[in-house]
């Protein structure tokens, strides 16, 4: 089997979803749950991105509110269709500069994007506030360099993105407020493909900042319902030297729609000497076409602090397409009960999230 990594901190089997369970289904008529909101979110996306090119004169519309509503929703669908097209355009531009750099063979002579996601996410938490945030990764297969390494680059967490951090544990899972100034940053790089299974990565990241990961996978299929997935991740960073993340993830598969998942997460550095940890159980269920029910208990803590276990919190998200294939949106309702290190007790605290992701 071959393993296929995408564009930043996680690992996937070619042909599955990152961070979802191996759970099948057709297609089955859509579910409106996700909230009007996602729509919104849509909107601000397109926003964020480059500007759309201009829209060609058309003949004096009909000003029947029939008429106006058509328009509006006409546009809505040619905003979307050019700003996934304007950005993919862009990807390729800077890969094939990037490309020439390695040989003679033009990027259209077999290079493709692959992993390509354009996020916008806000959140909201009862214990700290409102949040916006906007993530940006895409790997790139380069003719010049093919079957040897890749490119990518993005926007994301800095901390995360270098330890490798399982999603389910991410601050953005988690919906916790980042600071942009601070905790994210671009990052760009190489990837060597050492084995299937194997790579090694080194990129610059806030433009000047070195770092490197060796990342390592292996899967076990311990019987036709029941696998069990290790993934090992050594990261050296200038200043705050090595550090590893280990993760070990099972899953049972119940039904063909419906699994349950044992997520573990751990990471150590030199800078702290102390055990960062996560898990999580939850059960997870498809409606087919990309429509995901999950409900999971989080814990997570850190080793040397005062409180061993910083938070605990149990959180249930849906995620479905949003007008197309290819955008989807997604929405998080959490409650958790934080502790923080001068904090006596533990508080409690309801959190919100939704977001719009552009895969390209």
């Amino acid at each position: 089997r071959r393993w296929q990594y995408d564009g930043v901190a996680r690992v996937r089997r070619a042909g599955s979803c990152a961070g979802s369970p191996r759970l099948a289904g057709g297609a089955q008529p859509e579910l409106p749950i996700l909230p009007s909101l996602l729509r919104s979110s849509s909107l601000a996306l397109m926003l964020s991105m480059a500007a759309s090119t201009a829209l060609a004169a058309n003949p004096e519309p009909d000003s029947s509110p029939e008429a106006v509503v058509e328009d509006a929703a006409a546009e809505d669908d040619d905003m979307l269709d050019t700003s996934r097209a304007s950005m993919r355009a862009a990807t390729e531009w800077l890969a094939s500069g990037i490309n020439s750099w390695f040989g003679e063979r033009p990027f259209e002579d077999g290079g493709s994007v692959t992993a390509g996601r354009f996020a916008v996410r806000s959140l909201w938490r009862q214990d700290d506030g409102w949040d916006f945030n906007v993530r940006f990764r895409a790997r790139v297969e380069l003719p010049n360099l093919r079957d040897k390494a890749y490119f990518f680059f993005g926007q994301e967490n800095e901390e995360e993105l270098v330890s490798d951090r399982p999603e389910a544990f991410t601050r953005e899972q988690q919906l916790l407020k980042t600071d942009r100034s601070d905790d994210q940053t671009a990052f760009a790089g190489i990837g060597l493909l050492l084995r299937d299974n194997l790579d090694f990565r080194i990129g610059v990241r806030s433009a000047y900042k070195v770092y490197a990961q060796a990342r390592y996978l292996h899967d076990w299929r311990l019987s036709e319902r029941n696998h069990l997935q290790f993934r090992e991740t050594v990261f050296w960073r200038v200043h705050d030297g090595f550090g590893s993340t280990t993760s070990l993830d099972y899953e049972h598969l119940r039904t063909p729609t419906l699994a349950f998942r044992w997520q573990n997460g751990v990471t150590i550095t030199e800078e702290t000497n102390d055990f960062a940890w996560g898990s999580s159980l939850g059960a997870f269920k498809s409606y087919g076409d990309d429509r995901l029910l999950s409900t999971e208990l989080v814990i997570t803590g850190e080793t040397g602090s005062r409180h061993d276990v910083g938070e605990y919190g149990v959180r249930l998200k849906w995620q479905q397409p949003v007008l197309r294939r290819w955008l989807i949106g997604e929405l998080i309702v959490g409650h958790y009960w934080p502790q923080d290190e001068e904090d006596e007790e533990r508080e409690r605290s309801w959190a919100l999230g939704a977001g719009v992701e552009m895969r390209f």
